[in-house]
C-alpha cells in the first residue's frame, strides 16, 4: 500500500512564497496600474473607496505688508467615492498529478494563475482610464496634406500615431498643469502603434537615456518629454464580425431617407437579436441598429436614424474606425490624474484547497486547487491630466483584445 501524505494546509512559509509569487507575475501585466495614486483598499468600510484630488492654490500676486500677516488659504479638496468589486479565478489540481509533481504543479498553477489576475485587474484599470473625456485623433495624412479627424468612426488607415500629435498631447497636458512622472509624461501604447512611432527620427530608444532599474514596466522609449510603455493589453476599438460568415453586409436594394435596409447575406434568429443596439458604418457614417430581422435575402436592419445609400453599398461594423478597422488607443498621462486599489492587504489574495479539505464533498481526496481573489476599482481623477489619443496603425486589419 502507498503512503500518502494527505495534508490539509500549506506552511506559513509556503502560504508566503506562493502568495509573493503570484503578486510578482501578476505586476508584470499591471502596466496601466503603475501610473495612478496607490491606495489600500478599505478595511470594515464596505464597499466604498475614498480617492482625493487636491486643487491648485491661486497666485498669491498681493505683496506683504510689513508686519502683517496675511490671511491663511483653504486646501480645496474633492473626494471622489468608487465602490469596488471582486474577481477570480482558480484551477483543479487531480490527486495523480499532485501526487508526483506536487510543488512544480503548485509552481505552474500559481504562474498561470498570477498572469490572469494581472491581465483581469490591468483591464479593468484599462477601461476606466479609457473612458476619459479628453481625446485626440490622428489627423488623416495623404501624399503629406493632414486633414482632421473628429470621430472615431471616421479614423483610417492612413490616420496613424506621429510625433507631432505626442508634442501636441504633451504641450496641452503642461498647459492644463499636469505634473510629470519622475520627470516626463508616460504614454502607454499598442506594440502596432509603436511600430509606426519607432521609426520616426525623433524616437530614442530606451537603454539610451535610462538604466534598467530606472525604467517603467514595459518602458520601450521616449519622443521629447514623453516616455513609452509598451503593452498589447492597450485598448483596441473594433466590433465583432456582424454575422459568423461576413464581417460586414451588403445593401440589397437603394435606399433614400428611410431607416430600413435590406441586405442580401443569411442573418440567423440569433445575429438579429444581437445586433441591436450596435454601431455600423455607411458611407462613412456611423448609425445605430435599432432591430434587426433575421432571413437569407430578405434580413434587415433598422436604424435610429434615417440614411440614403445605394444597392451593394457595405454596412461595415462601426466600433472601430472607418471600414470597420482597428483603432488604437495611446494614453498620454501626467501624475495624479487617476487612482487605484493595491495588490497587498487584501488587494490579491492566493487561495489554495490541498487533497482532502473539501471532506465529505471530496471522500476519496480526489482534488486539489489554486486561484485567487481580488477586491479592485480604479477611477479617473483629474481629466485635463490624461490624454487619450485615438489613431490606426500599418497593422490596420489585426486584433488582439
Amino acid at each position: 500500500m502507498s503512503d500518502i501524505k494527505n495534508e490539509t494546509t500549506l506552511s506559513s512559509d509556503m502560504r508566503t512564497y506562493y502568495k509573493d509569487y503570484l503578486c510578482d507575475n501578476a505586476n508584470e501585466n499591471l502596466v496601466h496600474d503603475q501610473f495612478g495614486q496607490k491606495h489600500p483598499i478599505p478595511a470594515g468600510n464596505g464597499k466604498t473607496i475614498e480617492f482625493r484630488k487636491y486643487s491648485p492654490l491661486p497666485k498669491a500676486t498681493k505683496p506683504l505688508a510689513e508686519g502683517i500677516t496675511p490671511d491663511g488659504q483653504d486646501l480645496k479638496v474633492t473626494t471622489v467615492s468608487s465602490t469596488v468589486s471582486q474577481y477570480g479565478g482558480w484551477v483543479g489540481i487531480p490527486d495523480m498529478i499532485k501526487l508526483t509533481t506536487l510543488d512544480n504543479n503548485m509552481v505552474q498553477a500559481t504562474e498561470i494563475l498570477g498572469d490572469q489576475a494581472g491581465r483581469t485587474l490591468d483591464t479593468v484599470t484599462r477601461e476606466v482610464l479609457n473612458g476619459g473625456t479628453n481625446i485626440m485623433y490622428a489627423p488623416i495624412v495623404k501624399d503629406g496634406v493632414a486633414t482632421p479627424v473628429t470621430s472615431r468612426a471616421s479614423l483610417t488607415e492612413d490616420a496613424k500615431l506621429s510625433v507631432d500629435i505626442i508634442l501636441r498631447a504633451a504641450a496641452k497636458l503642461k498647459n492644463n498643469l499636469a505634473k510629470t512622472i519622475d520627470g516626463s509624461y508616460v504614454a502607454i501604447i499598442h506594440p502596432y502603434v509603436a511600430y509606426d512611432l519607432m521609426r520616426s527620427a525623433e524616437w530614442m530608444e530606451a537603454h539610451k537615456y535610462a538604466a534598467p532599474e530606472n525604467l517603467f514596466n514595459g518602458e520601450i522609449g521616449k519622443i521629447g518629454n514623453v516616455r513609452f510603455v509598451e503593452s498589447n493589453e492597450a485598448k483596441i476599438w473594433r466590433g465583432k464580425d456582424l454575422t459568423a460568415l461576413s464581417r460586414e453586409l451588403t445593401v440589397k436594394a437603394q435606399v433614400s431617407g428611410g431607416t430600413t435596409i435590406t441586405v442580401k447575406e443569411a442573418v440567423s434568429e440569433s445575429e438579429a437579436e444581437e445586433m441591436a443596439g450596435r454601431k455600423v458604418i455607411i458611407g462613412g457614417i456611423c448609425f445605430e441598429i435599432a432591430s434587426a430581422t433575421a432571413g437569407e435575402g430578405t434580413a434587415t436592419i433598422t436604424l435610429s436614424d434615417a440614411v440614403s445609400c445605394n444597392a451593394d453599398e457595405k454596412v461595415y461594423p462601426g466600433e472601430g474606425g472607418q471600414n470597420g478597422i482597428s483603432v488604437y488607443s495611446t494614453l498620454v498621462l501626467g501624475a495624479n490624474a487617476y487612482g487605484v486599489t493595491e495588490l497587498e492587504n487584501g488587494g490579491l489574495e492566493h487561495i489554495v484547497k490541498q487533497l482532502g479539505s473539501a471532506g465529505t464533498a471530496d471522500p476519496l481526496n480526489q482534488r486539489a486547487s489554486a486561484g485567487w481573489k481580488a477586491t479592485k476599482t480604479a477611477e479617473r481623477l483629474v481629466e485635463n491630466y490624461m490624454i487619450r489619443i485615438e489613431s490606426c496603425s500599418t497593422f490596420a486589419d489585426e486584433y488582439s483584445n
